[in-house]
């Protein structure tokens, strides 16, 4: 039997119990007549002690056996100071259970505590694999991942692998349109406010001048916001009652209305900054005049337009056929910045490789500025020809009059907006950004329209 030794410490508190390995054919010639010679000479020693006892025959036997059990007790001990390992070897028989010339039957091996307390106990824990070679020569063969699962292993490469570079694990970025804009949100509210703005011009001009107020006042918060970000405070009262006034006034009471209300308004802001003591009176006036002069003082030259030389209207205009031409003027106008806008942003998109002012508005192209101008005059000239009655000419010349006030007026909230450092002066209209992100065009194109229908329109 092979010898099994268990740490007196360790996981398997239980004794093991060894089972019979069969040996080679060699072997086991072997091992038969070492057990015979340790059998004989056992018998040797226990017959001079059985020749002199003088007891009956009835005792032989046990005087017998107690001799063998002290020689075994004998061997064991002078065994155990020479290898420090007790132990009985696989067929090893106790003398007086077997007869001479028999064979010996297989014993359960007794298992071998080791006791950690000591340096060779520790010493023998440490290495099992040292002591038990016949169990490891035993062991079954080990079975590789591929004969279970019948899938490939992966090979391992003989290098470190290289880390993948920052590129390709970063995160993308969310994929937006080459111009900028989310095209189907802007089309959604661009077509929402011309329904809005078109409906109130034709049906209750006054209607539309409110509306209109409300976006001047929301372009004054728009820009008086975002001049604060950068430490500046406007005087916001003052602005906002001049916001409110110069619309009205310039659409009942005409331009010595709108110019009145200005004067009051820019002076009415200085009063007001001048009576606070907080430090930066200057720049919080000039931010205020500022915002009076570019928003609702440049958009009242709309509604100078819309009241023409037969007044204000004041109620509903349901006859279509007798329309005030300050209303065509004013749809004309605004349907010319909706083509400056859409031709120069669809053109810009599919050919734009130009740009015109890459400080001021990257994504402006020549080729958009062309798209546009092209796309005015096929709105100009048919709209001036039929619905106002004019020279041909004269929808040219409002149509390039507008594509160039247009842009410039793009060009001038784009720069603000740097200057500011914010990309919208909000987030108001969903696609185009703040309020002045669509007032931008308009408020330099009201002049220019105003200035070539008063002038062209005399011949």
């Amino acid at each position: 039997m092979i010898p099994i030794v268990v740490p007196k410490n360790s996981v398997h508190e239980a004794p093991v119990v060894a089972e019979p390995v069969t040996a080679e054919p060699e072997a086991a010639d072997q091992e038969s007549s070492a057990q015979e010679s340790v059998t004989s000479s056992l018998q040797e020693q226990a017959e001079p002690a059985v020749a002199g006892d003088a007891q009956a025959s009835t005792d032989d036997n046990s005087d017998s056996n107690a001799a063998s059990s002290t020689d075994s007790t004998d061997s064991s001990d002078s065994s155990d100071n020479a290898d420090s390992a007790a132990q009985l070897d696989v067929g090893e028989s106790a003398p007086g259970n077997t007869a001479p010339g028999n064979t010996a039957a297989p014993m359960v091996t007794v298992p071998h505590v080791i006791d950690d307390d000591t340096q060779e106990g520790q010493a023998e824990a440490a290495a099992p694999d040292e002591l038990t070679p016949a169990l490891a020569a035993a062991a079954p063969e080990p079975v590789s991942a591929l004969q279970v699962t019948g899938l490939p292993l992966i090979p391992v490469p003989a290098g470190p692998i290289a880390a993948m570079p920052s590129d390709a694990t970063a995160l993308k970025a969310p994929r937006t349109p080459k111009a900028g804009r989310d095209l189907p949100a802007a089309i959604t509210v661009g077509v929402i406010l011309l329904v809005l703005v078109i409906g109130s011009l034709l049906f209750y001009p006054v209607a539309f001048v409110a509306l209109a107020t409300v976006f001047a006042c929301a372009g004054v918060w728009e820009v008086t916001r975002a001049v604060a970000g950068r430490g500046i405070k406007a005087p916001l009262t003052p602005v906002m009652v001049g916001a409110l006034a110069m619309p009205s006034a310039a659409y009942f009471a005409g331009s010595e209305g709108l110019l009145f209300a200005l004067v009051a308004s820019a002076g009415a802001t200085v009063l007001w900054r001048s009576l606070d003591p907080e430090p930066g009176a200057i720049k919080s006036i000039l931010a205020g005049l500022f915002s009076l002069m570019w928003i609702p003082f440049l958009l009242s030259f709309v509604f100078l337009m819309l009241r023409s030389d037969n007044g204000a209207t004041l109620g509903m205009t349901l006859d279509l056929a007798h329309m005030n031409p300050g209303v065509v003027q004013v749809i004309i106008m605004l349907l010319l910045v909706v083509a400056n806008d859409t031709f120069g942003y669809l053109v810009g998109v599919l050919f734009g490789k130009h740009p015109m002012a890459p400080k001021i508005s990257p994504k402006k192209s020549w080729e958009g500025f062309a798209g546009s101008l092209g796309g005015a005059t096929l709105v100009a000239i048919p709209a001036t020809v039929f619905l106002l009655d004019q020279h041909w000419w004269v929808g040219l010349a409002l149509a390039i009059g507008m594509v160039f006030a247009g842009t410039g007026g793009d060009f001038a909230e784009s720069m603000v907006k740097r200057e500011l450092g914010v990309k919208d002066m909000s987030n108001l209209l969903p696609g185009h950004g703040g309020v002045m992100d669509r007032l931008d065009s308009i408020l330099f194109a009201a002049p220019v329209a105003y200035a070539i229908f008063t002038v062209l329109g005399r011949f």
